[in-house]
């Protein structure tokens, strides 16, 4: 029997704020352990939340982003179950009335067509804390710590809508979330770094016959933040799934943990619906009405999205749609693109060497492009020497590697390297007919017909030229040499 896969997500998402949700504690993600907590954010008693306007208008700014309704007036809710790491007994996080409803994310699907994958809700809620486990040599976990310091910091939650167009594949999966992540940070409401808990997400997953209109049962994986182990619980988990159902079982609606190193998923407990967390409206916590100045403000703010920026950059400067992809991928790329794009006039060249050369550079240092020495301009001024014919590539290579490590201009590092190219037809042709009086037969294979010989003799006259030389000049003086 075939069968259908319903995938969605609960995604987690750290807002950049400068401080916590509802108190003045810093949000810092390398301090010492509980130094950023204060009386609020522990939970003790007597102590009253206070919103964060800022986390506000970055949940805001999200919903338009997906595409979603701005619900004008919100309100907080207490979530209450009890974990060692949340101090309070509940969360603070929204029920019956999140910020954003309804909204979707447009990806390519498996079938190579747009498929806007249902948001059901975006709300605002605060992040608990952090358990530390210990473990004895034999790798048992003997204590746990908790630090503080992450809770309470602004946590965005973007909930897919099982019953409105949900992922169908494991593939869809990680384009979903690649796509998430790409334009929460196109927008600049969250780094998204996984490896500080920034970007995790709980899994839901059922399958079902093919045709069938009764969802099933669904596991949920939870708070995963590597993109491969997402991916391997998916896996694993429709493959039990469908054995069970195989062999005339019963999914149970569940809560699961994926165990890295097995690769598979373990029961954890019993999955919770909405009852089971007794929701109630916050009664420290006023209501939030969200005026539409407000909404206009953010609207001018919102920058182009990904995809509009992408289409921008092949309409408007002719770029492979391969290539605008690459580009666009992240914002610090397209916006160091844009800015070189600006001045330079061969704008394809622009884009093959940003993914071809200077990539391959920031990927062996190791380096961000917001950290890289070539400013814009220079690297702009590089290319067009090379696209003029005033530098061969290979010495344009040359001197983006020394730019590279001292952030000096093309024209200096070409003067004080001695790499200006020899151009002059004269010393060229001495310097060939040297070659050609030293490599005979090759001369008698390309009189035969041959012209891989050419090649040879190219890389010669290169090799006395050390690069210097343009190699369609070369080959032209070949030919017209051998000609006469």
């Amino acid at each position: 029997m075939e069968y259908d896969l319903i995938i969605c997500f609960e995604t987690h998402v750290e807002l950049n704020t400068k401080t916590k949700l509802f108190c003045d504690c810093l949000v810092s993600y390398d301090a010492p352990p509980n130094s950023h907590i204060c009386p609020v954010c522990t939970g003790q008693p007597g102590a009253l939340p206070v919103l964060n306007k800022k986390a506000v208008e970055f949940t805001v700014k999200a919903g338009m982003a997906f595409n979603c309704t701005i619900n004008r007036l919100s309100r907080f809710a207490r979530k209450n179950y009890f974990y060692p790491d949340l101090p309070k007994g509940y969360q603070i996080s929204q029920y019956e009335r999140p910020f954003c409803e309804n909204g979707h994310l447009e990806i390519t699907g498996d079938d190579g067509k747009k498929y806007a994958v249902g948001i059901k809700r975006i709300h605002l809620e605060e992040d608990a804390g952090k358990l530390v486990h210990s473990s004895d040599s034999l790798g048992s976990s003997q204590s746990s710590l908790v630090d503080y310091n992450r809770s309470s910091v602004p946590l965005l939650e973007i909930v897919n809508d099982h019953e409105n167009n949900p992922i169908r594949s494991i593939a869809e999966a990680r384009a979903y979330l690649e796509k998430l992540r790409q334009v929460l940070r196109y927008i600049e409401i969250s780094e998204c770094m996984l490896e500080w808990g920034q970007f995790r997400c709980d899994v839901n997953i059922s399958v079902r016959p093919r045709r069938s209109l009764q969802l099933g049962n669904r596991a949920e994986v939870k708070n995963m933040s590597s993109y491969k182990f997402i991916m391997d619980a998916l896996g694993y988990e429709m493959g039990r799934q469908i054995d069970i159902l195989e062999s005339g079982g019963r999914v149970d609606q569940e809560t699961r943990l994926f165990d890295e190193v097995k690769g598979m998923t373990l029961p954890m407990r019993s999955k919770e619906d909405a009852p089971d967390y007794r929701y109630f409206p916050d009664p420290d916590l006023l209501e939030v009405r969200i005026d539409q100045k407000l909404i206009d403000k953010i609207q001018k703010e919102m920058p182009d999205l990904p995809d509009k920026q992408m289409e921008m950059i092949v309409k408007e400067f002719g770029i492979t749609r391969n290539d605008a992809f690459i580009l666009t991928k992240d914002k610090a790329v397209s916006e160091y693109f844009m800015l070189c794009a600006g001045v330079c006039e061969d704008r394809r060249r622009l884009a093959n060497w940003i993914i071809k050369e200077l990539f391959k550079l920031l990927n062996e240092a190791s380096c961000t492009i917001e950290r890289c020495m070539v400013i814009p301009d220079d690297f702009a001024r590089l290319i067009d020497l090379i696209s003029s014919g005033d530098i061969t590539e290979s010495i344009g290579r040359t001197v983006l590697g020394e730019m590279f490590k001292t952030g000096s201009s093309p024209e200096a590092i070409i003067d004080q390297k001695g790499l200006k190219p020899i151009s002059d037809d004269k010393t060229l042709k001495e310097m060939l007919e040297d070659v050609i009086t030293k490599n005979p037969e090759a001369v008698t294979q390309i009189k035969s017909g041959e012209t891989k010989p050419i090649d040879f003799l190219m890389g010669q006259v290169m090799k006395k030229t050390k690069g210097k030389a343009d190699p369609k000049k070369i080959r032209n003086l070949i030919r017209k040499i051998l000609a006469e």
